[in-house]
């Protein structure tokens, strides 16, 4: 017998996603609704500091239909996230009283610390994690870099350098030039400088990616490689000699050509170029040779927050 169903709601910049869970009477929940849409309310307006009118509404159509289905679904509670789009957007707040007062959906928009707080969460429900571990989470906005054991966090931050970003940011030909590689390789070692002292620090030895971009290059693994996977399985495959293949193929094909590669997303295919090439650019400069993948972060670990309180003895 179902005692309650939650939906979690996490607005990122480039994908908004939906989660419904239902719980039984020992707070075992299962997965009732999983969906996510490529709202891209981070185009046009991110490095700018506004989402563009034709964002907002793409993003109301968006919260309308999860209206609907949470409706459908009679859930009890819905908890929702905005992160970088919203976040440093002067108009973020607005946009999320607009989806308030059309659905009565009340938007949290969060900060990256509590963000990476909540990808750790996720991630640790996904795996048991060994040794030192250097999770990334690349967004549309913002990456989420955090340093942990299999128990806690070391050190985290949020650096405002998501795949829209550099979209925007840089002049990216299709294929990529080696210009325009080396410019990001420049920008990165600038950019992170505060990660390379943590990696200095705590030496992290596996690299654990978690959402878009790793999700799509484990499809394009799994397709390419005949491997056999379970269904909702939270962590997915890769390996470090076909990521280094991948990406050599990421940089060499243009648009169309990207697009007949077997397991690519479409909503995947104008970013996963600048975003592999973060993720070499990590392997590469922190000598890290062991990659994992969670098909958890950070709704996952909303809701893992949201049980804590929620069934608190």
């Amino acid at each position: 017998m179902e005692k309650q169903k939650i939906a979690i709601i996490d607005l990122g910049t480039n994908t908004f996603h939906l989660l419904i869970v239902a719980y039984d009477e020992n707070d075992k929940h299962r997965v009732l609704h999983r969906e996510r849409h490529a709202v891209m309310v981070g185009k046009g307006g991110i490095n700018q500091g506004f989402i563009s009118e034709d964002a907002q509404q793409r993003a109301l159509d968006a919260l309308a239909h999860f209206r609907d289905v949470i409706n459908n679904y009679q859930v009890d509670h819905v908890a929702a996230t905005a992160t970088s789009a919203f976040r440093n957007a002067e108009n973020g707040q607005h946009l999320a009283d607009r989806i308030y007062q059309q659905t009565d959906i009340s938007i949290n928009i969060i900060s990256g610390d509590r963000e990476a707080s909540y990808i750790f969460m996720g991630v640790k429900e996904a795996m048991p994690l060994q040794g030192r571990s250097l999770i990334m989470d690349i967004g549309g906005g913002s990456v989420e870099f955090i340093i942990c054991d299999a128990e806690r966090i070391l050190w985290k931050e949020s650096f405002e350098i998501g795949a829209q970003r550099l979209l925007d940011q840089f002049k990216i030909l299709d294929p990529i030039s080696s210009q325009n590689l080396e410019e990001l390789t420049d920008f990165f070692d600038r950019k992170l400088s505060r990660l390379t002292d943590a990696v200095t620090q705590f030496k992290p030895t596996t690299l654990v990616g978690a959402s878009g971009t790793f999700d799509t290059l484990s499809d394009i693994y799994v397709i390419q490689e005949n491997i056999t996977t379970t269904p909702h399985a939270s962590e997915l495959p890769l390996s470090y000699t076909f990521f280094q293949g991948i990406l050599s193929e990421l940089t060499q094909k243009n648009r169309e050509g990207r697009l007949t590669i077997p397991g690519m997303a479409e909503m995947r295919v104008d970013m996963i170029v600048v975003a592999s090439w973060l993720i070499q650019f990590v392997l590469d400069k922190y000598y890290i040779r062991d990659i994992r993948i969670s098909a958890y972060a950070l709704k996952e670990g909303l809701l893992s927050s949201l049980e804590e309180r929620l069934f608190v003895d």
